[in-house]
């Protein structure tokens, strides 16, 4: 089989979405399936569905559009702030974006009216982990101008953490989310149908128990696709971490030195690390690189280490494994390896359905 190859298992993946699903509907939460780090895989798309998701969220409009030709049954929604030069895109082919830019709603406004629709807009709130928000004594001032825009309808509320610096969404962050709501809901006499808390971090606190307010949605991606939580990367009980595994072929297998001689300057991508001098060790060469992953987000089988990768190339310490020339060695994936491996197209995607329990492709 073609090599370097993404396997990917939709069972695990719909087990990951229902579990997920359920755990949190007891709390009241919704889920948002999460398809940017998928490309916006209709056959991923169609197992979230199927597993209970109350709608999906990309980051692309171009994933979106490929989800609707697909005739993916369920409400989109653009996760990230459009950008003013794709405003007619999306209001086309999304249902809902998140927004933190009144230049933005005015584009989109404008456009909604042009194709005679109505666009749902969920305002990204600034709680201080610094990537995209609206501060919040400017949510009430913004909120009374969205309100005059044409064919725009205010759907809720949500915040981003753990992205940009690692802030955590804690019960103090949620409660700020929640009470935000709530004046805006009191100022306007109306009600938000979305208060979205975050992301896969979130998970911590939602399935420990921790007070989440009034959040009654989460977007949730990278746990469903790898079973992790994202604050410490932590499994989640009951939840498969090999859903998607990728498999890199071995083109060289040879003993040689651990330590490299001759005048030393910068590797490929920047200063090599410290090299440990352990002898003379067996090493394996995958046909895999930074063109194709993250090769610093790649776990390798028990008995074999990453010692380095270039731009085609992954070098592994195979120590006493014995894997010659032709072997295949199949690699766990963190989040970063995953989304870099997706958009290459030098790795197959190889689409698996076993049980029976997943949504048919």
């Amino acid at each position: 089989m073609t090599a370097p190859r993404l396997e990917i298992d939709l069972d695990k993946i719909h087990h990951n979405a229902r579990t997920l699903v359920e755990r949190l509907g007891i709390r009241g939460i919704g889920v948002t399936g999460v398809t940017k780090a998928t490309l916006g895989s209709p056959e991923i798309a169609r197992q979230l569905v199927h597993a209970g998701v109350t709608g999906l969220g990309d980051s692309r409009i171009e994933n979106i559009e490929a989800m609707r030709r697909a005739r993916i049954p369920t409400s989109m929604t653009l996760i990230r702030s459009p950008m003013i030069s794709q405003v007619r895109r999306v209001v086309e082919h999304a249902d809902r974006s998140c927004n933190t830019e009144l230049d933005v709603l005015r584009a989109l406004s404008a456009a909604a009216r042009a194709t005679d629709r109505r666009h749902g807009i969920v305002l990204m709130i600034e709680l201080g982990d610094l990537r995209e928000g609206i501060a919040p004594h400017d949510l009430e001032p913004t909120v009374r101008e969205l309100r005059t825009l044409p064919n725009l309808v205010l759907a809720g509320i949500g915040t981003n953490l753990a992205c940009q610096n690692g802030v955590a969404p804690d019960a103090a962050k949620m409660a700020e989310l929640s009470d935000l709501a709530s004046s805006i809901e009191r100022t306007f006499g109306i009600t938000l149908d979305v208060i979205s808390g975050g992301n896969s971090a979130n998970l911590d606190l939602a399935l420990g128990g921790g007070d989440l307010g009034r959040i009654n949605d989460l977007r949730l991606g990278e746990s469903i696709l790898l079973g992790r939580e994202t604050l410490h990367r932590r499994p989640i009980e009951g939840l498969f971490t090999d859903a998607i595994t990728l498999v890199a072929e071995v083109i060289e297998a040879k003993v040689k030195p651990s330590l490299p001689w001759g005048t030393i300057g910068q590797a490929a991508f920047g200063p090599a690390p410290a090299p440990v001098d352990r002898g003379d060790r067996r090493r394996l060469i995958l046909a895999l690189g930074h063109q194709d992953t993250d090769p610093a987000g790649l776990t390798p089988p028990p008995g074999l280490e990453i010692v380095g990768a270039s731009s085609d190339h992954v070098v592994l310490d195979a120590g006493r494994t014995r894997v010659g020339v032709g072997a295949e060695v199949t690699l766990q994936l963190d989040y970063s390896a995953l989304v870099r491996a997706m958009t290459s197209p030098f790795v197959t995607k190889v689409i698996r359905v076993q049980s029976g329990l997943a949504a048919r492709p």
